[in-house]
């Protein structure tokens, strides 16, 4: 029996896709020495999937992305670079990385874990933001552990 593209786009853009690929951002993140925290708040009022922060205090931020649908309707993403120092799309492997602009890093994930395909270009946070957005952070952490 043949698989048409829309049942496939279909089948990658469910919320079970979008869950697996934020895990294995997530675990990526820890994998690399760095502390995620998923659907984090930003100044700007948008929400970041995973943001992550880095031994060295830098911060990365992982726009997970279910299905073309998903990317295509969403150009809030461009407004997540003020907020890190690395920016990535986290995708599953069937994904169709050619859609994806070339400027941000990648990720290929699932629920088990993930790979950086391309590398992030650096883009360092001014003093100010980055001691504003690590104090938010760890409020948010420290938070999170008493509301489970």
């Amino acid at each position: 029996m043949a698989v048409s593209a829309l049942h496939l786009e279909l089948a990658f853009s469910r919320p079970e896709t979008t869950l697996s690929v934020t895990r294995g951002a997530a675990r990526l993140m820890l994998d690399m020495g760095y502390a995620p925290l998923l659907e984090v708040c930003l100044p700007n009022g948008r929400r970041a999937d995973v943001m992550a922060l880095g031994p060295k205090g830098d911060v990365v931020i992982c726009e997970v992305k279910s299905g073309i649908d998903d990317y295509r309707v969403d150009r809030k993403w461009q407004e997540y670079g003020p907020f890190c120092d690395a920016f990535y799309f986290a995708v599953a492997p069937e994904f169709p990385q050619g859609v994806l602009p070339d400027e941000p890093g990648l990720i290929v994930a699932d629920g088990f874990g993930g790979a950086v395909v391309r590398d992030a270009p650096a883009t360092p946070l001014a003093p100010a933001r980055r001691k504003a957005l690590t104090l938010a952070f760890a409020r948010l952490g420290a938070l999170r552990t008493i509301r489970d």
